[in-house]
């Protein structure tokens, strides 16, 4: 079984778009002049991520638009109303005006009743390398948007998105998996991987940061998960994954020996660590026993984040 995900993403969130979809689906997507879309055989929901935009299970497939139109009066809705969404996959797009056009001749040769505001059932439309296809879709709800106006705001925190990427990253296959995220500021990571189903818990040593992260975790009906605690003296409790936003400040570093004791410490509590830096730490990360295994850079105008993930 196959699915055919449409996607989109900001320039500067490409490389964060390109590793969160091959962490989820399995499969590296194709550069942006070739279109924005990949098949996988994973089933996702298409919530989970704040890049895809549709998902769809493709049944049909012909060779001409007759064709499919010819296939879609076979279709069985048992008495459910449709409509008809084209995907935009292979470029050039068609223009909006063919795009409608191709719609309603679907739509036409479909036995049922077409609804466009609330149907209940959704077909998507594409053509891909000259090859129609038709089938039931699933589209992106932005559930990580509800949770940008929390109550408690912190000015270096991740977005919303990002973080619901970073998460998605870390924890690919949530099923069983605990999760850690020890420097958790005001929560923006946890809300996250709490709106996933993800089980994932906070520590922070600054009391205002937990007080802000308790507030919002309450806020949008969430647990409280999070303590306050130095996450060098964390153990021996271990975690299967963790997510760590190395604290920074634009006019000072880390100093070093911090930096080594909190790559030490994350290495004890988790074997896949996703980290966000700011600054080089290759060098801290192979003397704390972690290894890289992916990158990719996170723009914001001039400001710039690496995201690592990492393995002990």
């Amino acid at each position: 079984m196959s699915y055919l995900y449409t996607f989109a993403c900001h320039e500067d969130e490409e490389e964060l778009c390109r590793l969160e979809l091959k962490s989820l689906l399995g499969q590296e997507p194709p550069v942006a002049s070739e279109g924005r879309y990949l098949w996988s055989a994973r089933c996702l929901d298409p919530s989970r991520s704040p890049f895809v935009k549709v998902r769809m299970h493709a049944r049909l497939e012909a060779a001409s638009l007759a064709e499919l139109c010819e296939q879609a009066q076979g279709l069985e809705l048992e008495g459910s109303t449709f409509k008809v969404v084209f995907l935009e996959t292979d470029k050039p797009y068609p223009d909006y005006q063919e795009q409608r056009s191709i719609e309603r001749k679907l739509g036409a040769h479909i036995r049922g009743k077409a609804e466009m505001r609330t149907p209940e059932r959704v077909y998507s439309v594409a053509c891909i390398k000259g090859r129609w296809l038709l089938g039931e879709s699933e589209s992106q709800k932005a559930v990580w948007l509800r949770h940008v106006d929390k109550p408690q705001q912190y000015s270096t925190a991740l977005s919303t998105r990002v973080a619901r990427a970073v998460v998605n990253i870390a924890v690919p296959e949530p099923r069983g998996v605990r999760t850690i995220d020890p420097c958790c500021g005001i929560g923006t990571v946890l809300i996250e991987a709490l709106s996933m189903g993800i089980e994932m818990v906070g520590y922070d040593i600054n009391p205002l940061a937990i007080r802000g992260a308790r507030i919002n975790l309450e806020y949008f009906g969430f647990p409280n998960v999070v303590k306050l605690a130095d996450m060098t003296s964390l153990g021996p409790e271990t975690y299967d994954a963790a997510v760590l936003d190395m604290p920074y400040n634009l006019c000072s570093k880390l100093p070093t020996e911090e930096q080594k004791k909190m790559l030490g410490s994350v290495r004890r509590l988790a074997s896949r660590v996703v980290i966000l830096t700011i600054e080089e730490i290759d060098e801290a990360l192979s003397a704390s026993g972690l290894r890289i295994l992916e990158r990719c850079s996170i723009r914001k105008g001039s400001f710039s984040r690496q995201l690592l993930v990492c393995q002990s």
